[in-house]
């Protein structure tokens, strides 16, 4: 079962999705994988790794750091490591950092129109692995207008969350700690 979580930045999402995701892998005796999308650029991100990783560590994760390039994960070539069993449960947290990576790349370039091709890379790893749990944060709702590239990247996670809550089979909301499932 593929599941799309989205919600407010710590209100819990990434928590409950652990917990989804070690429960599906239990039940139905899979691999476990934490796609790691973030690419860390300050003490912050490192920060936030930490913390990330010290709370799933005992829960049988084997962290996959996979930033841009969805698909490759699932090969192995990008990094290093050996490839990934398809049929396992996998956590991808999350769609809002592998967006601005894939839109703000590390050699300073944009690709503004990253948007469809990701869109594309989403669905596919989805029908490939029919196990995953897509984390992403809702940033989009409020009235403040930003500059071009902010308001596009808005834009452009709306449309993914929108292609993920489609594509998926439960779609959850995390708001204050409380769940919703609309799906």
């Amino acid at each position: 079962m593929n599941i799309f979580i989205s919600g407010g930045c710590k209100n819990g999402k990434s928590y409950h999705a652990q917990e989804l995701a070690r429960d599906m892998a239990r039940e139905k005796n899979l691999p476990l994988y934490y796609l790691a999308t973030m690419i860390p650029h300050d003490h912050e991100d490192d920060a936030r790794i930490a913390r990330h990783l010290s709370e799933r560590e005992g829960w049988g994760f084997e962290t996959v750091e996979q930033g841009v390039e969805i698909c490759r994960a699932l090969t192995g070539k990008t990094t290093g490591e050996k490839p990934v069993d398809p049929s396992g449960v996998f956590l991808l947290d999350s769609v809002t950092a592998l967006l601005s990576n894939e839109m703000f790349r590390a050699d300073g370039t944009m690709d503004l129109e990253c948007g469809q091709r990701l869109a594309a890379e989403l669905t596919e790893f989805a029908k490939r692995t029919g196990n995953t749990i897509f984390v992403s944060d809702y940033i989009y709702s409020d009235a403040n207008r930003f500059d071009e590239f902010t308001e596009t990247y808005r834009s452009t996670l709306a449309m993914l969350d929108r292609t993920l809550a489609r594509v998926c089979d439960q779609v959850i909301e995390v708001t204050y700690g409380f769940t919703y499932t609309y799906k």
